[in-house]
């Protein structure tokens, strides 16, 4: 129990550093005109051409996607961006973990939810990043040993899934959720049972310990491996600064690209937590070379993995960029006004209830593939009440946000600057 609720406390810190990476971008987009004159030109060829209810998707493999673009594809991209980016402002987590599943759920296909959510997340990169802001804490070593490992690791998992694909497009659909059932079914019920705990101890969850400045007993471990070459890094934290080996940070680089190309979900969520409780990186350094590492392993995931083979779709892509834009500061803002434990709840109900849509749709596709013998009606059945229960419960939320950001309107006006997810917290 004690290992998992390590590894339950590992991808959580994960998932919300990630979450605070894409405030600072989201909020960097917005802030700036240029910025969003951009992206209005991006969407307005867009918007024009849904419209019209014109132009079959170019590339993939049309009969296992959305056999045409259309506005009510448009509006659904909107609006899983807009529901992932209140989960991520006003959790402060989660959010990313919600769009690939939301996705499958509206019917795109497994290996084109996954290729146009790393878009997505390349896309905001490159538009709002404020990697200038935090350069100063980033070392080049480091940077340079990790993204050798993640490039190599996006290949990895970019060919697997490609392979599957190509193989058997329902083995892919199959693989895809069961990935997605097992990280979601885990941080779910811990998740929960955090909750139900903090709730029996009068926890009100507004306030949050940050990572313990000191070396895991992990850390020490790993920074005691003499292997060539060394690294060293956190000279400006520490006398004398630290060492570590860069093939272990490679390796490290390795899994969160494979992870990303596998998932969709930039790495952002492992890196944090593989940087501050594996490695032994100050956590200053972390953000730094997060930032920087989310641009460029995206971007090899998504552009060499998935974009040259037609596994993107673009306009998805930018309806969700739109949408997490707006639903980010609204959650955000909403933060002011919302009890700590209510957002710690939210955040368990919203995973598990991903975890339930993945978990529907096996039964369809080992039926499909002949692994199991029930009777389609069934599975379907399954399949379709995995779908509204998450649809209810990611609804839900959203119309509960919103709700809460309208009648407090009065009281968040006049703030002067938007806060950061409750969750979220940068250690000093």
């Amino acid at each position: 129990m004690n290992v998992a609720r390590r590894v339950f406390e590992f991808l959580k810190a994960g998932s919300q550093a990630h979450a605070q990476w894409d405030y600072e971008v989201s909020m960097s987009i917005l802030k700036n005109r240029k910025k969003l004159l951009i992206l209005i030109a991006l969407l307005l060829p867009i918007c024009v051409v849904s419209f019209l209810e014109a132009g079959d998707m170019l590339g993939s493999k049309t009969a296992y996607a959305p056999a045409f673009y259309s506005t009510n594809i448009f509006l659904i991209s909107i609006a899983i961006g807009l529901c992932a980016g209140l989960i991520t402002g006003c959790i402060g987590a989660g959010g990313g973990f919600v769009i690939t599943p939301a996705l499958m759920a509206a019917g795109v296909k497994g290996i084109l939810a996954v290729g146009t959510d790393l878009f997505h997340i390349f896309a905001k990169a490159i538009m709002g990043t404020a990697v200038h802001k935090k350069l100063g804490n980033v070392s080049v070593k480091l940077a340079l040993a990790f993204l050798v490992g993640s490039g190599g690791g996006t290949f990895i998992g970019g060919y697997i899934n490609k392979s599957l694909y190509d193989y058997d497009p329902l083995l892919s659909e199959a693989f895809i959720s069961l990935v997605y059932a097992v990280l979601l079914g885990f941080l779910g019920f811990y998740a929960l049972n955090d909750f139900l705990r903090a709730r029996k101890s009068k926890d009100t969850g507004d306030a949050h310990a940050s990572s313990s400045q000191g070396l895991t007993d992990l850390a020490v471990k790993v920074q005691n491996l003499k292997v060539a070459p060394m690294i060293n890094f956190d000279e400006d934290f520490v006398p004398g600064g630290r060492r570590i080996s860069g093939v272990v940070v490679a390796l490290g680089g390795v899994i969160v690209g494979l992870m990303a190309a596998i998932m969709g979900v930039g790495g952002g969520f492992i890196t944090f937590p593989m940087f501050v409780y594996v490695f032994g990186i100050s956590s200053m350094t972390t953000v730094g070379t997060d930032i920087l590492q989310i641009i460029f392993t995206a971007g090899l995931a998504a552009i060499p993995q998935y974009a040259i083979y037609g596994y993107v779709f673009y306009t998805l892509a930018m309806g969700m960029l739109l949408g997490s834009l707006i639903g980010i500061q609204v959650g955000a803002l909403t933060t002011k006004v919302v009890k700590g434990i209510h957002i710690r709840g939210f955040y368990a109900v919203s995973i598990l209830a991903g975890f339930i849509n993945r978990v529907a749709t096996l039964p369809k596709k080992m039926v499909e593939l002949e692994m199991i013998n029930i009777s389609k009606p069934v599975v379907t059945t399954i399949e379709s009440i995995g779908n509204i229960i998450f649809w209810v419960v990611v609804g839900f939320f959203a119309v509960w946000v919103i709700a809460k950001f309208i009648t407090n309107i009065g009281t968040l006006r006049g703030e002067e600057e938007s806060v950061a997810p409750v969750l979220v917290k940068e250690e000093a």
